[in-house]
């Protein structure tokens, strides 16, 4: 039986809007393997066509994920390059790709990174808030009672956080944002980053949800959203200490009341203590 030297999976970060950001060093690699494993075959043509590039594409995506990483796992048993790319950015975040990792690495196959585009960076980078210590959130729940169920949780958070989000809910986290963090904290919402009509608005919780609903511009497109996170470690403690009492006192107040008195006692938010129980 023939012995292959095992092949390489290559995790190949693409642009995020502007073709022209795709490095050099992606592009050889992508015209170099085998087989490139695309979130959507169809929309990475427009950019493998831009540059010339034929290699064959495969799909991988979280529907086929699990049955695709072993048909990929085994070509790379065999010899095969693989490069994974995702339809924008860098694999893996926000996107399908961590099971085959995880599979090529237990298959002793060599996993590479080919860096490049990050939303969530790209966006850090030009928001003007703490960039030494952050949180990456990914994208919200898209119920409303979920959503702000989430949030409450990061209420305490000091780091900044950042989120991704979609045109048809950049409105309603803003508006939940906003109720259960504080309107107040500042905050910076990045539209269509690197493309023709990139915006990075600059405001408070409450300022940007003001002004992304008086445009609508500002409501097309893909979003990143950074929120400041707590002011000091005396609010974070505030606010943990305001949820503890809240839930001693709601076993025997109405939520409202039991809200009121945890905010009075603690000095925490009234909003962050009773939002969940609003929605």
């Amino acid at each position: 039986m023939t012995q292959h030297a095992p092949g390489k999976l290559w995790i190949v970060a693409t642009p995020i809007g502007n073709l022209d950001d795709l490095s050099a060093r992606a592009q050889a690699i992508l015209r170099q393997v085998d087989l490139i494993a695309a979130e959507d075959t169809r929309h990475s043509a427009a950019l493998l066509q831009h540059y010339g590039i034929a290699t064959r594409r495969v799909a991988l995506h979280e529907h086929n994920e699990r049955e695709a990483s072993a048909d990929l796992v085994q070509r790379m048993r065999e010899g095969a390059q693989v490069a994974l790319v995702s339809d924008a950015g860098t694999p893996l975040i926000s996107d399908p790709g961590f099971r085959l990792v995880r599979a090529a690495r237990e298959a002793g196959i060599v996993v590479s990174p080919v860096p490049g585009a990050c939303a969530a960076i790209a966006a850090l980078s030009v928001a003007g808030l703490p960039s030494d210590r952050f949180v990456f959130e990914g994208f919200l729940p898209a119920k409303p009672t979920a959503r702000r169920t989430h949030l409450q949780a990061l209420c305490a958070e000091t780091r900044t956080l950042i989120f991704y989000e979609s045109s048809h809910r950049i409105v309603e986290a803003l508006d939940d944002l906003a109720a259960v963090l504080g309107g107040d904290r500042r905050a910076v919402v990045g539209r269509e980053l690197t493309k023709l009509f990139e915006t990075v608005l600059d405001d408070s919780l409450t300022g940007l949800g003001v002004r992304v609903k008086a445009d609508a511009n500002q409501q097309r497109g893909e979003f990143v959203i950074l929120v400041a996170g707590a002011g000091d470690e005396a609010d974070a403690v505030r606010l943990i200490e305001g949820r503890r009492v809240f839930e001693l006192l709601r076993k025997d107040l109405p939520p409202g009341r039991a809200a009121k008195l945890a905010a009075e006692i603690t000095g925490a938010p009234r909003n962050a203590l009773y939002t969940v129980e609003q929605g």
